[in-house]
């Protein structure tokens, strides 16, 4: 049976999660109605583009996302409480290695051509956050940035691990390591 949404917010979070489980080339109309309840008219109403436009609102949601729970703070709370909440908030976020970033897959294939300014900003606005926020506990700002990339793809690899193994554990450990990495790092404990 078909589903009525009323928003178009309602309809991004469900459509998100067909492109993460099939990726861009894999999330055809038909299966993107099928897994989502939708009919394609109501799929058209919301995304006139078709796929690639909602391929961007999914883009900019998880950014908008992003933008609130990991990137504003890390520039502009306490490092020591936006540090920490950064690894609790990706870890939520992902669902502890069980949900792929949605913008490291569409790194990885051809729809990084489609998307690669909105890739890269995401990507280098967390690295320029985290890398803001240690300068701020008084690490150079060459190491800072150095141990941001670090920490950005491990997160990634991590979840790449987690998925492939099927053991989010592993993603689990990641965040904990890199986390106790950081935390050393910056004179705190983890």
């Amino acid at each position: 049976m078909t589903r009525i949404i009323h928003e178009k917010t309602d309809v991004v979070p469900m459509i998100a999660e067909v492109f993460r489980e099939l990726g861009y080339e894999g999330a055809t109309m038909s299966k993107i109605t099928g897994r989502t309840g939708l009919s394609k008219g109501s799929l058209y109403h919301f995304f006139p583009g078709g796929k690639e436009e909602m391929a961007s609102e999914i883009m900019a949601h998880v950014d908008a996302w992003f933008i609130a729970h990991v990137f504003e703070p890390l520039e502009q709370e306490d490092p020591q409480t936006a540090i920490p909440r950064m690894w609790r908030e990706v870890n939520a976020y992902f669902r502890s290695g069980q949900r792929i970033c949605l913008v490291g897959a569409f790194a990885l294939d051809e729809t990084r051509d489609r998307f690669a300014l909105m890739i890269g900003r995401y990507f280098q606005r967390w690295i320029d956050a985290l890398a803001a926020a240690l300068v701020r506990t008084g690490a150079t700002k060459e190491a800072a940035l150095l141990l941001s990339e670090e920490a950005v793809g491990g997160i990634q690899g991590g979840l790449i691990l987690a998925r492939a193994l099927n053991d989010p554990s592993v993603f689990e450990r990641t965040i904990a390591g890199l986390a106790e990495r950081v935390a050393v790092f910056i004179g705190e404990p983890s």
